[in-house]
C-alpha cells in the first residue's frame, strides 16, 4: 500500500512540481488548499506524513488529533519551524523534518531586488507612467557603492546575498551569535555589534532565525539607534519586525523606507487573492498607504529552481523516514529552545 501524504496550503504550482516529482517516488498525496488548524485536523485520518508550510498552524491540539489520527510524520517543505510546537511532537512520538536549503540564491537574489526597487523607486515610477506621468520628481536613489549594509544572521542565504552586494562595492556589517569570521575575512565582512550595526547601516538586511531572542529585533529602542533615512529589507520572519513600530518609524522618518517579503500577521492575507475584499487589518493597511514601502507576499523562495528542491527534499525526507535512515533534517525540540 502506497504511504499516504495530506499535504495542506496547496496550491497550485505545488502540485505540479510535486506530481512531477513524486514519479521518482510513488507516494499517495492528497492535496488540501486549506491552512491545517484545529478545526480540520480530522482530514489527516489515515495519513501518516503530514505535510504542511509556513502558515499552517501546528500546536498542541494539532499535534494530539494527528497523533490520534495516525500521523508519524511532519514534513515541512519550508525551512523555518516556528509555526509547530516540537516539544509536543516530541511527546506524542511524532517526527518532524523540513527543507534547510532550497535556493539561497532565490532569497538572495530577491532581497537585492528590493533594496534596488526601493532605493530608484521603480515601483512608483512604473505607476507613474502608466498613467502618462513621466516626471522625475520624488524618485531620487543614490548609489549603492560605497554604501554600508549591516546583514543580521549569517547563514546560507546571506552568504550568498553578500557575494552579490560585494560586487555592487558595499561596505559589509554582520552581526551572527556564531559568527563566521573565516568566510567574513575572505568577504569583506566586518562582524560587529548590533547597536554599531544599527548606528552604522544605510541599508538593514534581516536574514536570522525566528526565536524567542531574535523576536522584534527591529524595535522602537533598535528604530532609535538607526541612521535617519535607513532602509529595513526583511525577508525571513515577519515577527523579527515589530510593525507598529516600523510604522511609527516611518512616520518620523527615521525610517526611509522598507521592502517586507513577510509579516507578522500574514497567515490571512499571503497566498490568497483578496482582491474583492476589504483588508480588515488596520496594521497592514497602514503599512501598504507607504509609497516608500514595499510589502511583498512571502515569495522570494519562488522560483522555479527553489519549488523543485523543495519537492524533492521533502519526498526524500519522507521516504528516508520509512527507510529507517538517518533524518539528516530533523527538527528536535532542542532545536526551539
Amino acid at each position: 500500500m502506497k504511504t499516504k501524504i495530506a499535504f495542506f496550503s496547496s496550491m497550485p504550482y505545488d502540485e505540479v512540481s510535486f506530481n512531477e516529482m513524486n514519479k521518482n517516488f510513488g507516494f499517495n498525496i492528497r492535496y488540501y488548499k486549506e491552512h491545517l488548524n484545529e478545526n480540520n485536523a480530522i482530514l489527516c485520518k489515515g495519513a501518516e506524513v503530514v505535510c504542511v508550510f509556513v502558515n499552517d498552524e501546528i500546536n498542541r491540539n494539532v499535534i494530539i488529533n494527528l497523533a490520534q489520527n495516525g500521523t508519524r510524520l511532519i514534513a515541512l517543505r519550508c525551512a523555518g519551524f516556528n509555526n509547530i510546537d516540537l516539544v509536543a511532537a516530541s511527546e506524542f512520538g511524532i517526527k518532524v523534518v523540513r527543507v534547510p536549503n532550497y535556493s539561497p540564491y532565490a532569497v538572495a537574489e530577491y532581497t537585492v531586488a528590493l533594496m534596488l526597487s526601493l532605493n530608484r523607486k521603480t515601483h512608483r515610477a512604473t505607476w507613474r507612467t502608466r498613467e502618462g506621468n513621466f516626471s522625475l520628481h520624488g524618485l531620487l536613489g543614490f548609489d549603492m557603492y560605497n554604501k554600508t549594509v549591516g546583514i543580521i544572521g549569517t547563514g546560507k542565504i546571506a552568504k550568498k546575498l553578500i557575494n552579490i552586494l560585494n560586487g555592487f562595492g558595499m561596505k559589509i556589517l554582520a552581526y551572527d551569535l556564531y559568527p563566521d569570521y573565516e568566510f567574513g575575512n575572505m568577504n569583506k565582512v566586518q562582524y560587529t555589534t548590533l547597536d554599531t550595526l544599527y548606528k552604522e547601516s544605510d541599508i538593514i538586511s534581516l536574514h536570522c532565525p525566528l526565536t524567542d531572542e531574535t523576536k522584534y529585533i527591529i524595535d522602537k529602542d533598535a528604530i532609535s539607534k538607526m541612521k535617519t533615512g535607513v532602509m529595513i529589507i526583511n525577508t525571513g520572519r515577519g515577527q523579527l519586525i515589530n510593525t507598529n513600530a516600523l510604522i511609527d518609524g516611518l512616520k518620523t522618518k527615521k525610517i526611509g523606507s522598507a521592502g517586507l517579503d513577510v509579516y507578522e500577521e500574514e497567515s490571512q492575507y499571503f497566498y490568497e487573492d483578496i482582491s474583492d475584499k476589504i483588508i480588515d487589518d488596520d496594521t497592514l493597511a497602514r503599512l501598504l498607504s507607504f509609497n516608500n514601502v514595499i510589502v511583498s507576499s512571502h515569495q522570494a523562495f519562488f522560483t522555479k529552481e527553489a519549488l523543485e528542491n523543495i519537492a524533492e527534499t521533502t519526498l526524500s525526507n519522507i521516504k528516508s523516514f520509512y527507510s529507517n535512515e538517518v533524518l539528516t533534517n530533523e527538527v528536535k525540540k532542542s532545536n526551539q529552545t
